[in-house]
């Protein structure tokens, strides 16, 4: 049995922005879009004070947290450094301009 689940057309995600999955436990998974068309899932969490990352500034292949700045590299959830700490990721992948997430 597969454990790829569709979440969204990739046009339903903004390019530069993300869209929230909501789960009923574990908290909520992030997808964001980068310039390039990739796609990244992160949990909708950071890593510093709880702030939602989904609600933060796409560049690159980075994100900035919207309550203090802090960057995490999108591919493995790690914070930029200076600061410490990482974001549990999820994989993802976009088949025919459709978004499956591994849960």
């Amino acid at each position: 049995m597969s454990n790829w689940k569709l979440v969204c057309p990739l046009d339903h995600i903004p390019r530069l922005g993300a869209r929230v999955v909501r789960r009923p436990a574990g908290g909520d998974i992030a997808l964001f879009r980068n310039a390039d068309d990739e796609v990244f899932a992160l949990h909708d969490k950071c890593a510093h004070k709880g702030g939602p990352l989904s609600q933060g500034i796409v560049h690159g292949r980075r994100v900035s947290c919207p309550l203090h700045g802090w960057a995490f590299t999108l591919a493995d959830g790690n914070a930029v450094a200076p600061d410490i700490g990482s974001c549990d990721t999820f994989r993802v992948k976009v088949e025919d301009g459709r978004v499956f997430l591994s849960i």
